[in-house]
């Protein structure tokens, strides 16, 4: 434990196998041993605590938080027990009450350095900002050192960020902020870097661009040497702020001088370039150019810069890709300019050709030049290609042989030629017989490159295994243009790549994607355990698994997909507060806001969001079988159907849509438009999602109204405002629900391997939304004959003719649950996942079924007693009617 190593009691001997016990794990001997020393030492508080750390850990949380409570009335003020109360109160989650020890703690012991540090770390925990600058004073007013003072202007700088109003932040907390570090300087107290970095922060924000440059390039900005170029940079920023266009481009041409492999700064310098020459800027006759020296101001500049770091290139002993890359670069920016000067530095197309010839063999090589290909023709495209493939190194071949490469180097620069091919479209143009000839092609050239990886490790990747990827590309392309062997030609490759490289994560992310497309989930959850995502990966990679899961009828690898991400994301609250305490220790004051942003991006994230609403759902379709556990359930969780606890209009989507390797051209990749209608479509089906839960969550809080009808105490008991709440929920579900079919007419098509759509299509067309939907409307209509009594003959016909035309919908949705999963048609396989969709949502369906009928037999029971009671012998009225109808449905267990 954390505490061992800082006891400082005498009692330490008695104490430390309670510490063994509890490090190793042995929680019920830990408790064991706490108790025999508290009979004999019945005021030592540390071994309370820990006998309730004991506690905590098995499961015992009620017993532990009161034994806690017992301890922490008595404010004590040894280190032991503080620091074993602290870390009881993490594993509870409850670092709230960390912060009334402490200042307990310091009221007591007024001047104790290390409790003041305590207390200020444990307001930083919970975002208590103006406590904490508070706290960093009177920590620096006991012990006057630097950090504790820049601890408390950090405080005031995180009040600013966090206030909702920006005109406070701008007139109260920065410049309050500025003021106490202007003191420091004035004073010359000024010692380490952090503190000119929370300097230059605060102008920043504040906007003072100018005081911040004088900063940086002042005696203050000497101490600013723990990064390259640190200073450099923040120049650049405030150059670029101020738009002082000419020391932005001198700094930047200074900075190439040096390193002329740094990409950074030749997009700096061209922009600058381009700047100067929009404003017509001319060099003074007499004076120097700049602050920073010689300026560049025309194309013609431009051009002789760019050739002479070329020049300077071809005498360094390390080939440099930075100088022929911004050749092409410049060329780009020219044509997008409509400028005719680009001929001044070449033909786009022998550029790019001697580039391949000088950095072909490097994996960089295609990466580099994709982001130029669009310089370049289209009816140029198969002459470049046969270009580059009369450079590669071939071995020769028989006629019809393929001419493969005898060494790694050959091979890496037949790999680029071969993904430039895919992008610029080659293959795409292909007939049926040609993508199968290179797909036999590409996979022979696998095999044999499979030689050069024999003394490869496991943990590495194969040099050829690119070339098993573009034939399953190829092959997924014949499957789109409904050729159904392809698919299954592609698992074979995919799993024969896989087993020369068990570490290649494109041939399981790839795999995952068919196999789930397929709805064969089994292989998946292993597929994504050999992963091994850690961290933020499961909200970037998390929706590849939890979007197939649940919807294929694996509910067992869904609860335990959403229980890893979710888990994540419980303790991303926790640990970014630990990330800020390192930070304000360390002063990295810097990164603070970031650990921020960070933490809000996630708290906020779409995924989380849906796995925690599918997980809820998900509990409650294993659980909750009857009326009972159903309430039971929906109070474990704390569901409210009232509380919308998902922050819609800040909403992120943190998916990572490229982490499929994807060489198509640009109009068949993932677009801009492609994330924001998936966005919308994912954001739409979790508002349906959530209303249903909502809408779930609400029946046990209906019960049958035995008051008098029309009373006022029924207002009063709040079952009235309870069916309020669900009316008001099924028109936001009815509105959802619209959304949804115009947001379907669309009928978008999102790339392959582009992002998988929701099931919404699904839900809407096999008639689950209608049938769920009716359920919630039943709820209302019974609600409302429980309350009007047998006198309202409309709600009772409308009861009848809703259980009526629910039996028909449920019938259809079973029936579309029918037919084979896997169907042999010309002797090639093609599944059908729909029907286990449809099957899932059938199940949903019937268990929301009979939730309503928990519901609607509280309400219809009592009235068939009173009518058996009165044995009348006339004819059977039409609310035995519906009771009899509904006891046939859902006969009472």
């Amino acid at each position: 434990m954390a505490a061992r190593g800082h006891v400082q009691d005498p009692n330490d001997r008695r104490l430390r196998p309670i510490y063994d016990y509890l490090d190793n794990g042995n929680n019920k001997m830990a408790i064991q041993q706490a108790d025999k020393l508290l009979k004999k030492h019945k005021d030592l508080h540390c071994a309370k605590v820990l006998k309730a750390i004991g506690l905590q850990r098995t499961g015992k949380q009620d017993e532990a938080y009161a034994l806690a409570q017992e301890v922490a009335a008595l404010e004590p003020t040894d280190d032991n027990s503080l620091q074993a109360l602290t870390i009881l109160y993490r594993e509870m989650h409850r670092p709230e009450l960390v912060t009334k020890l402490y200042e307990a703690a310091v009221k007591k012991v007024p001047n104790s350095e290390e409790y003041h540090s305590h207390l200020f770390m444990a307001y930083a925990r919970v975002g208590e900002y103006k406590k904490m600058q508070q706290a960093g004073m009177a920590l620096y007013k006991i012990v006057p050192k630097n950090p504790y003072y820049f601890w408390s202007v950090m405080s005031l700088i995180m009040q600013s960020i966090s206030a909702q109003d920006e005109n406070l932040s701008k007139t109260m907390f920065l410049p309050l902020a500025e003021r106490m570090v202007e003191k420091m300087v004035k004073e010359d107290k000024i010692e380490a870097e952090a503190e000119v970095e929370l300097y230059y922060m605060i102008l920043e924000r504040l906007e003072k661009y100018k005081e911040a440059l004088d900063v940086v390039r002042g005696k203050l900005g000497e101490k600013l040497t723990s990064e390259l170029q640190s200073r450099e940079n923040k120049c650049m920023a405030m150059y670029k702020k101020l738009h002082r266009w000419p020391e932005c481009n001198a700094l930047a041409r200074r900075l190439l001088l040096k390193n002329s492999d740094d990409w950074q700064f030749y997009i700096t310098y061209f922009d600058s370039v381009f700047q100067l020459i929009d404003e017509s800027w001319t060099p003074p006759a007499e004076e120097e150019h700049s602050l920073e020296g010689e300026v560049h101001c025309s194309i013609e500049q431009a051009v002789s810069f760019i050739e002479e770091r070329i020049a300077e290139e071809s005498k360094s002993s390390r080939p440099l890709r930075g100088p022929y890359l911004a050749k092409l670069e410049l060329i780009r920016r020219l044509r997008h300019r409509g400028c005719n000067d680009e001929y001044k530095l070449g033909d786009p197309e022998e550029l790019m050709f001697q580039y391949f010839k000088k950095f072909g063999d490097k994996p960089c090589c295609f990466t580099d030049l994709k982001v130029f290909v669009d310089l370049l023709p289209p009816s140029q495209y198969t002459k470049f290609i046969r270009q580059l493939l009369d450079v590669i190194p071939l071995a020769a071949a028989a006629e019809n042989e393929v001419a493969l490469p005898g060494d790694i180097k050959a091979l890496q620069q037949h790999l680029c030629v071969v993904q430039l091919s895919r992008l610029l479209g080659i293959y795409h143009a292909m007939e049926k017989k040609q993508k199968l000839a290179v797909v036999r092609e590409l996979m022979l050239r696998y095999r044999h490159g499979l030689e050069f990886g024999k003394s490869c490790l496991k943990t590495e990747l194969q040099f050829s295994d690119y070339y098993c990827l573009l034939a399953v590309h190829l092959l997924l392309d014949l499957w789109l243009e409904g050729e159904e062997a392809a698919v299954w030609q592609c698992l074979t490759l995919l799993e024969e790549g896989l087993s020369h490289s068990p570490s290649n994560a494109q041939f399981k992310l790839l795999l995952i994607r068919i196999y789930c497309r397929l709805g064969a989930f089994e292989p998946v959850s292993e597929l994504y355990s050999s992963l091994d995502a850690k961290h933020i990966q499961h909200d970037t990679i998390g929706y590849l698994l939890t979007r197939y899961a649940g919807s294929l009828g694996h509910y067992a690898a869904a609860s335990q997909s959403c229980n890893f991400a979710l888990r994540f994301f419980h303790s991303n609250q926790k640990d970014t507060s630990e990330y800020i305490i390192q930070a304000y220790k360390y002063g990295a004051f810097e990164k603070i806001p970031e650990f921020i942003a960070f933490r809000n991006r996630l708290n906020s994230s779409l995924h989380f969001a849906q796995v925690r609403t599918e997980r809820m759902l998900l509990d409650l379709l294993l659980e909750a079988n009857i009326s009972t556990s159903l309430e039971e359930s929906v109070k474990s969780m704390s569901l409210s159907p009232e509380e919308d606890d998902i922050p819609w209009k800040d909403l992120r989507d943190n998916r990572d849509l490229t982490v499929l390797f994807s060489w198509d051209p640009k109009d068949r990749d993932i677009s801009e438009e492609h994330r924001k209608l998936s966005l919308e479509e994912e954001t739409l089906w979790l508002r349906i999602r959530s209303l249903t839960l909502r809408l779930v969550s609400g029946l046990p809080t209906l019960g049958h109204t035995i008051q008098p009808k029309n009373s006022e105490k029924t207002a009063e008991n709040g079952v009235s405002s309870k069916i309020d709440t669900i009316r008001a929920l099924l028109q936001q579900l009815e509105a959802a629900v619209d959304s949804g079919k115009k947001f379907l007419e669309q009928k978008i098509q999102y790339p392959v391997l582009g992002p998988p759509p929701t099931r919404m299509a699904g839900f809407f067309s096999n008639g689950s939304c209608q049938c769920q939907t009716s359920l919630f409307y039943l709820v209302s209509d019974i609600y409302e004959l429980d309350t009007n009594g047998l006198d309202s003959a409309e709600i009772q016909e409308r009861i009848g003719n809703s259980f009526k035309s629910l039996v028909e919908r449920l019938t259809d949705l079973f029936n579309k649950c029918k037919g084979d999963l896997i169907e042999v048609r010309d002797g090639t396989l093609k599944t059908h996942p729909n029907l286990l969709e449809n099957l899932v949502f059938f199940v949903e369906t019937i268990s929301i079924a009979l939730w309503v009928s928990s519901y609607c037999d509280s309400v219809l029971r009592p009235f068939k007693s009173n009518l058996q009671k009165k044995k009348k012998k006339k004819k059977e009225s039409s609310v035995a009617m519906v009771q009899k109808m509904f006891l046939s449905l859902f006969p009472h267990p």
